[in-house]
């Protein structure tokens, strides 16, 4: 099948194209699950402390904070087939170099790279996932977002494997993990769209409308998951006075449920509507926030941690499809606009919680994480009456 024909004649609701944007979704995740362990072997091999190396990872978000905003417009000029084929390979090759970096000189440079092409394939991967989503005419954001935690899922077990079980070493491993990168996105770049969408003209993702509260919405959901993923385990065994060995039961509770939900997103809201899923998902949320912050009972504290994945899974999901449906802004600007948001969230949550546990206590940060989820649950309703 040759799919190298003029976007006029392209179709972007092809199920060629359909799995191509998931597997894009999946080697985005992969790629960031590989990167994880590589960052106490690239901390030993630098030779740095926690303090030089938190404002090395920090590289990472302003590499992708600087070309979120210019991605949709880039998607638009060159297509997304161009965008995320050069981003992909370009992604795995600098995950290998990042196996390889030896001087802090170096590392800075490759790690805002890293992060830049990170958050390049986020955008233009969501781009494209609208436009094949609204020209399918089925639900397909959630099963597509879920790609990214199988990809992340896999690439964490894999380098397990490799490693612990077979021995080799994390670089021969890293390089494992870019060829399959590289090799799953030749494979399906032919199926990726052409074009990208509108971006009306301008080349900023400021932004305006509705669009600034979905983006708001995406804000809070990240900044939730990164708090959890970040501060769960010191809850836990600070708060809670769990062992150690036990510190990341929490996140893996929060994070299988979400995968769940996620694989089966696209079903329920299709079979239960997207305003049932978001409204009925935030307030699971914001009640399984209650149930960590206030039972005395380990099981239903496991339970809290399981409702705050169940009712946030399907959120940022449900909320890129409907960005398909504003009028306020072009795709090609509104993808990117609300996903440098939600990224803001993800830098923010872990420091704001950090700050607010310093000031107060873990109980008053993980109160804040209430109020924003119930926030998120009125900026919500104000979207869906102003969209539907």
């Amino acid at each position: 099948m040759e799919h190298t024909i003029q976007a006029e004649e392209f179709n972007p609701a092809d199920k060629w194209t359909q799995y191509a944007t998931s597997a894009i979704f999946f080697v985005g995740g992969f790629g960031a699950a590989s990167w994880a362990p590589l960052v106490p072997l690239l901390r030993e091999r630098l030779a740095v402390g926690e303090d030089v190396l938190g404002l090395l990872l920090l590289c990472i978000g302003v590499g992708s904070l600087l070309t979120m905003p210019l991605s949709g417009a880039s998607a638009v000029r060159l297509g997304c087939r161009r965008v995320l084929t050069f981003a992909s390979i370009s992604f795995a090759l600098l995950l290998f170099l990042l196996s390889q970096v030896g001087e802090i000189l170096l590392a800075i440079p490759v790690l805002l790279l890293f992060g830049a092409i990170m958050g390049c394939i986020d955008v233009v991967a969501n781009v494209q996932a609208v436009i094949v989503e609204k020209a399918s005419g089925r639900r397909l954001m959630s099963g597509m977002h879920a790609l990214w935690s199988v990809g992340g899922f896999v690439g964490a077990g894999l380098f397990g494997v490799w490693v612990g079980m077979l021995g080799l070493t994390p670089v021969v491993s890293t390089l494992i993990a870019a060829m399959i990168m590289t090799m799953v996105t030749v494979f399906f770049a032919r199926f990726l769209l052409p074009f990208g969408g509108d971006a009306g003209g301008e080349m900023l993702a400021m932004p305006k409308g509705i669009v600034a509260f979905v983006g708001i919405i995406a804000c809070i959901a990240f900044l939730v998951e990164g708090a959890i993923m970040d501060w769960s385990g010191v809850f836990l065994t600070v708060v809670r006075g769990f062992d150690m060995s036990m510190a990341g039961t929490g996140f893996t509770v929060f994070s299988a449920a979400m995968l769940v939900m996620r694989l089966m997103g696209d079903k329920l809201v299709q079979k239960l509507g997207q305003k049932i899923i978001v409204l009925g998902g935030s307030m699971l949320a914001f009640m399984g926030f209650l149930a960590v912050i206030f039972t005395p009972v380990t099981w239903l504290l496991y339970v809290g941690f399981f409702a705050i994945g169940v009712g946030s899974a399907n959120i940022v999901p449900v909320f890129f499809s409907l960005l398909g449906r504003q009028q306020d802004m072009p795709i090609g600007l509104a993808v990117p606009a609300v996903s440098t948001l939600g990224y803001l969230g993800i830098l923010m949550g872990p420091a704001a919680i950090g700050a607010l546990a310093h000031a107060t206590s873990l109980y008053a940060a993980f109160g804040l994480l209430a109020g924003l989820v119930a926030l998120q649950l009125v900026i919500a309703r104000h979207v869906y009456k102003k969209v539907l």
